[in-house]
């Protein structure tokens, strides 16, 4: 007989919830790329043990959200136009072959719930809450890369989503782009659903394209 497991799912840890606030406080401009993050003052605002906040830490720096410098200490990457413009192309690369692939494979139920976040998507673009912008594109791309038969590029890609939401956040904040975001991800779910694998990895990359300009310009104008 098998030994009994205790396999109940245990409530959100400390280091968890940390880490996603955090990661909301980057990406909603609280913290701006460069800014130092004063532990002392982290664990009083969180409320939390400063065990809990180097562990939350060490996470954001696996995403590449923050660095940890010897005799420093951690602070908000600022990363260089060089470094994002290689994290664009690496995006335009994973997600056309995605959209690509989900064109000619995409269920029913699955194209439903794509549909479904397209939904969620207008409703965050329509509003003033980036970061409901953020969560539900991401979730809009999320769906794609389950359905693209291919777990490894998803994986691949899953390993920069922390730093594509950030740059997401960075051009979202340029006017008007939000809408034109929503009616480029129209594009690509049309095309999708049409099983126009043409057309869908067409509609990717200029999705893809337009979003580096947009953060190009917001970067240009931080200085």
């Amino acid at each position: 007989m098998p030994p009994d497991l205790n396999l109940r799912v245990l409530p959100r840890t400390v280091q968890q919830e940390t880490v996603d606030k955090l990661r909301l406080a980057i990406f909603s401009g609280v913290f701006e790329p460069g800014s130092r993050l004063v532990e002392s003052q982290l664990c009083v605002q969180l409320g939390i043990s400063r065990p809990s906040l180097r562990e939350a830490l060490r996470s954001l720096a696996a995403e590449r959200l923050i660095e940890i410098i010897p005799n420093r200490g951690p602070s908000v990457t600022q990363l260089t136009w060089d470094e994002v413009n290689a994290i664009y192309e690496a995006r335009e690369l994973l997600e056309v072959e995605a959209v690509g692939r989900c064109s000619r494979q995409i269920t029913p139920a699955e194209l439903r719930k794509l549909e479904g976040a397209l939904a969620a998507f207008e409703e965050a673009a329509a509003s003033n809450d980036g970061l409901a912008r953020i969560t539900t594109a991401a979730e809009f791309y999320s769906i794609i890369l389950a359905n693209c038969g291919n777990p490894i590029l998803e994986e691949i890609h899953r390993g920069l989503v922390a730093r594509i939401s950030l740059f997401r956040s960075r051009s979202m904040s340029q006017e008007g782009r939000a809408m034109s975001s929503l009616a480029e991800m129209r594009d690509i779910f049309d095309a999708i659903a049409a099983g126009d694998e043409k057309a869908a990895r067409k509609a990717s990359k200029t999705h893809v394209l337009k979003a580096k300009a947009a953060t190009k310009q917001s970067l240009q104008q931080a200085g």
